[in-house]
Order: C-alpha cells, then sequence, then structure tokens
C-alpha cells in the first residue's frame, strides 16, 4: 500500500493516532511543529473533500491560501529587497512574480511531497488533483497561513526562505522562458520557434493541454498545463534546460 493510500485510509476511517502520526512526518518534512494541529490538517482540506464530507463551511483550505498568499509576499519582498540591492522596483517586481508563480510554487512542493498529503474528493482524485499544480500551489500557500496563523510571520519567513526563495535564478528563467527561448532561438538558429498543441482535454473549466516546442521540426521541449500559454511556458522552460539560456555562436 503506498503512503498515499495509507494516509487516506486513516482519514477516511477515522484511524486518528495513525493520521497524527503522518501529520507529525509532515510536520518533521516542514521543520515547524504546529500547536493548533488543526491549522496543518485545514491547510491540506481542499474544497472538494470538504463538499464530499459534507464538511461546515469554511472548513477547507481557501482562507488559508488567502493568508499564506499576502504573507508570501510581504516575505519575498523582503528578501529580493535585502539580497538584490542594485535591482530597480520594476526588475524587483518582475523577480518575484516569477517566484511566487503557480508553477514555481507547485514545483517548491515537491521537496515536500506535499501532494501525498492532500485530502481530495474522489473526483479530483481519480482526475489527477494530486499533481495539478493549482491545486499544489494552493495548498503551498494554505500551509504558510497556517504557519504564519499558528507562530507568527517568524517561522512563516523560516519555512518561505528554506522552502521557496532558493534557485531563483532558475525560478526567474521559468518564469521568462517563452521570451528567453525566442531570443536564444533568433540569436543562435536558422530554423524558427513554434510550439505546437498535441491535445486538448477535458471541460471548459477544466482544461489540460499538452504541447511541444520545436525549433523546425526538431522537438526541444514539452509542456502541459490548465492554459495552452502555460503549457508553452512549460515547453520552453524544458528546452531552455536542454539547450542553455544563451545563444550559441552560429
Amino acid at each position: 500500500m503506498t503512503f498515499v493510500h495509507a494516509f487516506h485510509r486513516n482519514v477516511c476511517s477515522g484511524n486518528r493516532e495513525d493520521f497524527v502520526v503522518q501529520l507529525k512526518e509532515l510536520e518533521e518534512a516542514i521543520g515547524y511543529e504546529f500547536r493548533q494541529q488543526g491549522l496543518l490538517r485545514q491547510a491540506l482540506t481542499h474544497s472538494s473533500y470538504a463538499n464530499e464530507k459534507h464538511m461546515k463551511k469554511l472548513s477547507d483550505n481557501e482562507r488559508l491560501e488567502f493568508l499564506g498568499d499576502a504573507v508570501l509576499e510581504v516575505a519575498s519582498s523582503e528578501f529580493l529587497y535585502e539580497n538584490y540591492p542594485k535591482l530597480p522596483e520594476g526588475d524587483l517586481t518582475k523577480l518575484r512574480a516569477s517566484i511566487v508563480c503557480e508553477p514555481t510554487l507547485a514545483l517548491c512542493t515537491k521537496e515536500l511531497n506535499l501532494g501525498d498529503y492532500l485530502l481530495l474528493g474522489k473526483g479530483e482524485e481519480h482526475t489527477g488533483g494530486r499533481n495539478r499544480k493549482s491545486i499544489l500551489s494552493d495548498a503551498m500557500e494554505a500551509v504558510i497561513g497556517a504557519i504564519y496563523l499558528d507562530g507568527g510571520f517568524e517561522p512563516a519567513k523560516k519555512f518561505i526562505r528554506r522552502f521557496i526563495l532558493t534557485d531563483i535564478e532558475h525560478k526567474k528563467l521559468f518564469y521568462d522562458s517563452k521570451t528567453i527561448l525566442q531570443e536564444v532561438v533568433q540569436g543562435g538558429y536558422e530554423e524558427t520557434l513554434h510550439y505546437v498543441l498535441l491535445s486538448e482535454e477535458g471541460p471548459d473549466h477544466d482544461k489540460s493541454f499538452k504541447v511541444e516546442a520545436r525549433i523546425g521540426e526538431r522537438v526541444v521541449g514539452r509542456g502541459s498545463g490548465h492554459t495552452k500559454k502555460a503549457a508553452e511556458q512549460e515547453a520552453a522552460y524544458e528546452a531552455l534546460l536542454l539547450l542553455g539560456p544563451v545563444p550559441p555562436l552560429k
């Protein structure tokens, strides 16, 4: 039995002792011990689970996500102000956006295996919600909000600096990947860059796009996302990891 299945079996069966143990494991990974562990559970509770279980109103993680988003903006702004003293306001804003955007926050959850701990409704579970970037990024912000409510700004800032404000250059590369890739191709290749839509699936409110980035007929990157633009951005990022962000010599 996988960890995810065991975690949900304990939740659904009311096996509170094992469930608490697994939350403790997540606390160890986070590096913060909650005084009010209910806040951590709420941060992991997606609206689909709360609705399916007929939980009381506002039991899901959406309000914590709202709070965590604000805490993240303050903490990341302070970090960039301190560590990039020569950057003007406009560049600081762009750099902050690259750090706190949905795809990069979702990427940051992997170190914690946060997706394994999410409480999802059956429908969301079966359609891949555990790996959906929007759900993962929202949960990350909800965890920040939970830490802030439980312990204040300092432990929340410590968490943000440890798990989010790292590898800044790669996150900047991700955010600007389509623009940077276009410059790389124009500066170093004779063939043109274009994106090919491979598939478009799902209902209008929950679309999933898959695309390839190609230079001429050569596939240099693949990406997926809830919008075509997001999928292209991911494909461009993968291409930059392959090609490098600097144009080759002709």
